[in-house]
């Protein structure tokens, strides 16, 4: 049997922490003066902003145990797990630990503190991203509007049209207003709106994937030989050896040079089945800005489904 070798492509750069452990200067007391009853405080005494503000939080739903890290309260997952290291994870929900059950408690906590620049940028980030789903979130009614190639798109609920939809030009020139009608009555529920919406975006992804995979294939000199939609969460896409490829339909929110870079990525991996330089180099002789187009899809989350 043909062994299968799957490879996930990346949503995140990989983890560059900076072992730098900053202290915080404390604020000196100032001597009271007599007369005044003031407290006196040299400029060299100055109190840090952050001392004046309250403390960052960011709290795992399934924290277990606290920890400062610089002027934030980090509330974290641990797990025991059988492995000789302590394991940093930052996602959505926030830090997550796994450490072996004879590390104590108080060595795990220093293990945060020594990569707490590290943590603290990073679930940062988290929070920015999690912030720009939400506002990107979709409100299923008549005139919501979502990304469809890089570009607004306006639904219209037309009783009139084709319940399967269709794409309208409103408007003319640079005006020109993209909208997709839906043959569903103004009192249509959100649900039906988002799922009527969903499987025409889906036809669409496939015959756009469809489109780029055979473009990019014989410029890799590779044969893909099934495509699958995916709607995960945390993955764009994949490859097999067998030359099967899945793609997130949700890529259709994206320019189509960013749904350029996926696509090649994962034919890139029927060549090259790692992240190795060399399947890097392989990526590039296909879409050569790959790295500014793979920050571009990190940066800018499609919006949230519900």
């Amino acid at each position: 049997m043909q062994r299968l070798v799957q490879l996930a492509l990346d949503f995140f750069d990989p983890p560059a922490p900076r072992d730098i452990d900053k202290k915080v200067p404390q604020a000196l007391d100032g001597k009271a003066q007599a007369a005044t009853e003031m407290v006196a405080i040299q400029p060299f005494d100055a109190v840090p902003l952050q001392a004046l503000l309250a403390p960052a939080s960011f709290r795992h739903p399934r924290a277990s145990r606290e920890v400062v890290l610089g002027h934030a309260v980090v509330a974290y997952a641990l797990q025991r797990a059988r492995r000789r290291s302590i394991g940093f994870t930052v996602g959505a929900d926030g830090l997550s630990v796994r450490a072996p059950a004879w590390v104590t408690l108080a060595a795990v906590d220093a293990a945060l503190r020594e990569k707490s620049d590290w943590i603290l940028r990073k679930l940062g980030e988290a929070r920015e991203r999690q912030q720009r789903l939400e506002h990107a979130r979709i409100v299923w009614q008549d005139g919501a509007v979502l990304p469809y190639l890089g570009m607004p798109l306006q639904v219209v609920l037309n009783p009139a049209e084709s319940v399967a939809g269709a794409l309208r030009t409103a408007g003319e020139g640079a005006d020109a207003a993209r909208q997709l009608h839906i043959g569903l009555p103004a009192v249509a529920r959100p649900e039906q709106i988002r799922d009527a919406v969903q499987a025409w975006l889906m036809r669409g992804a496939r015959q756009h994937f469809t489109g780029r995979l055979d473009h990019f294939a014989p410029q890799l000199d590779v044969r893909w030989t099934r495509l699958r939609l995916s709607s995960a969460q945390t993955r764009w896409g994949s490859a097999r050896a067998d030359g099967s490829i899945c793609l997130n339909w949700r890529l259709l929110h994206y320019p189509p040079s960013v749904i350029d870079y996926v696509v090649a990525h994962e034919l890139a991996h029927l060549r090259v089945m790692d992240h190795s330089p060399r399947f890097w180099d392989t990526v590039r002789s296909v879409v050569p800005d790959y790295a500014a187009l793979r920050r571009q899809l990190h940066d800018e989350p499609a919006p949230l489904w519900d």
